[in-house]
């Protein structure tokens, strides 16, 4: 996967913040996921409109005190971990299309 890689949430999603860390659900089987407060960070920017890179950095790096190269690594493992899981899609280019909702009422 490339750092210019855009990552944008799967129509066969449903999520929400709850205490401070985001539930994903996948429709297709039921799995929920739990992803911590950095990773949720990162969800909540997957609209496809922006390069991974771009996010991390004005995202993660403007955040937290890590480097751009460390957080990168660890977004593109954390991206490729949930897209094999159907729950993000990867482009190289923009997404003209629509993207997964983001969340779920009860």
């Amino acid at each position: 996967m490339s750092r210019n890689a855009y990552v944008s949430v799967s129509p066969d999603v449903a999520a929400r913040m709850i205490g401070g860390e985001m539930m994903v659900m996948s429709v297709r089987d039921s799995t929920l996921f739990v992803l911590n407060g950095t990773a949720a960070v990162l969800w909540e920017s997957f609209d496809g409109t922006a390069p991974l890179a771009q996010i991390v950095s004005r995202r993660i790096c403007a955040e937290y005190d890590i480097g751009e190269d460390e957080a990168i690594r660890d977004a593109e493992a954390l991206v490729a971990q949930l897209a094999s899981r159907g729950l993000l899609v990867i482009s190289e280019s923009p997404s003209a299309g629509e993207v997964g909702t983001n969340s779920w009422r009860p």
